[in-house]
């Protein structure tokens, strides 16, 4: 699964990058942590795309959390958020073809 959700958001923006990336396993449980970042066109900034998968030891369900941000350009509140609700649909995608 981690491989695929990398390779969808790489290959769905041509200017999204692969952050840094942290794996960690312990006791039979394991960890994965993505943060990627890509230009939107729309909001004309930056945004970012952190992904954490976690499987528990001896159980088949991986648990997906995602979070979006920075894409709004305002300084007290969001009025901007175009780039984050795409950058997750993108995941929202390539999630949905694994199921």
């Amino acid at each position: 699964m981690r491989a695929i959700i990398e390779r969808e958001i790489m290959h769905g923006s041509v200017s999204a990058s692969l952050e840094d990336a942290s794996d960690f396993e312990e006791n039979g449980s394991m960890c994965s942590v993505r943060v990627f970042e890509r230009y939107s066109w729309l909001g004309g900034n930056r945004v970012s795309l952190s992904v954490t998968l976690f499987q528990a030891a001896g159980s088949g369900d991986v648990h997906l959390s995602a979070i979006a941000s920075g894409g709004s350009q305002a300084v007290f509140f969001k009025i901007n958020t175009f780039g984050e609700e795409a950058f997750l649909d993108k995941l929202k995608e390539a999630v949905g073809r694994l199921a």
